[in-house]
């Protein structure tokens, strides 16, 4: 007699989890339940619509460092499925990926529904069963198997995998069962500021930035861009992971150093005044866009000052602007439609081996219900991705028991 799995949850690690049970055995009877209308909805605007699916970056160690929440729980789960073999999983399955510059992948075909058609096709083939616009309503561990209400029907199951993503409903749900549910904080969002500074250059970038978070040891580098609003870009938004929880216990207003120059250093400045001669300092931006380079040097250089007629007081105070720009931030902005959260299930309650809950019996939690989260760049998939594949292998195990 087949053994029954229920997956709760329409997304990313919930359908891994199910597929990859459903190849590795013909002996479990599969069901999604899902209470929106439409399954993967946060595979479908992830990057874009594009789907960043993962990160060339597969070093276990180096991969679990992309991670404010997580980074030490996941290092083991890497080394048994990491970004490599995630490619390897989806070329092996039609779906060829290709990586950028900055390390993130994404399909060949630039459509996050290529991933979701996949998805969708492997559950038809394995014949797994999706309920869709159905709601849970309670679920509960009684006579050796797990009971599930829907608003719409009844389910037992001997394995229940909760793919929830970061659901108060479902963190209530659990925290009743007896799990420590680490409070959820917004992650990953863009900084506030009005500084006149940045007035009227909303749409300019600069490629590489250091950015340091007053009050913490919280140092992040890479482009920055800035809107109409304030500042985002990666540099902001890892910045805004790391410090989720500070920045929400100071009311999203906080101080910045902005390094605009973090290759440069004091010697290089000094020969710089030597390189560019009689060139006008307003005029030269080195490698900064020319609106900024003016903007932050506004009313301490003069007009038709030349480089070679900088006093070394005054060449210091231009290394020091460029070096240490101090931005007071006042509020933050959600990054599109991706937003992420910090908190979920308690990860002391999980065992990472294969992503089992330690209090309760057949349960699996993965994804965004835990308490755990990246930076941008295909991280936050790839832990479902690991979860959802440790976890189906497990039910595999357990179910030819």
């Amino acid at each position: 007699m087949k053994k029954k799995l229920i997956i709760i949850g329409g997304g990313a690690a919930g359908y891994f989890t199910a597929i990859n049970a459903a190849e590795q055995s013909d002996q479990l009877d599969i069901t999604i339940i899902e209470q929106n209308k439409e399954s993967l909805n946060k595979v479908r605007i992830s990057g874009g619509g594009r789907c960043n699916v993962t990160n060339t970056c597969s070093d276990p160690k180096i991969l679990a460092g992309n991670y404010p929440r997580g980074n030490k729980a996941l290092i083991g789960p890497f080394h048994s499925f990491n970004s490599a073999d995630t490619v390897q999983w989806f070329e092996d399955r039609g779906v060829e990926l290709k990586a950028e510059a900055d390390g993130r992948m994404f399909p060949v075909s630039d459509q996050s529904s290529t991933v979701i058609d996949c998805f969708h096709e492997l559950c038809k083939v394995h014949n797994i069963t999706i309920k869709l616009s159905e709601k849970v309503v309670v679920f509960q561990f009684v006579n050796d198997q797990w009971h599930i209400s829907t608003n719409k029907s009844k389910y037992k199951g001997d394995f229940i995998m909760i793919a929830a993503g970061s659901s108060t409903t479902f963190w209530n749900h659990l925290s009743n069962l007896g799990h420590k549910i680490v409070p959820p904080v917004p992650s990953l969002f863009t900084f506030n500021t009005k500084d006149t500074r940045l007035r009227d250059l909303s749409g300019l970038s600069v490629a590489n930035v250091e950015v340091s978070i007053s009050d913490t040891k919280i140092i992040t580098n890479g482009p920055l861009l800035i809107t109409h609003w304030g500042m985002s870009g990666p540099a902001i938004l890892k910045a805004s992971a790391w410090a989720a929880r500070h920045l929400y216990d100071c009311n999203y207003k906080f101080t910045i150093s902005i390094d605009w120059l973090p290759t440069m250093d004091a010697e290089k400045w000094k020969a710089l005044k030597i390189e560019m001669g009689n060139k006008f300092v307003l005029s030269n931006a080195i490698t900064l866009p020319q609106r900024l380079w003016k903007s932050i040097l506004s009313g301490h250089v003069k007009e038709d000052q030349r480089w070679s007629d900088l006093s070394n007081v005054k060449l210091e105070e231009i290394y020091n602007l460029l070096k240490y720009s101090i931005f007071d931030i006042n509020g933050k902005s959600t990054f599109k439609e991706e937003f992420v959260t910090a908190g979920g299930v308690d990860l002391d309650e999980v065992n990472f081996k294969s992503f089992s809950s330690k209090l309760h019996p057949r349960m699996y939690l993965a994804g965004e219900i835990l308490d755990i989260d990246a930076v941008t760049g295909g991280f936050n998939f790839q832990a479902a991705w690991t979860g959802g594949y440790l976890a189906a292998m497990d039910i595999v195990k357990r179910g030819e028991m």
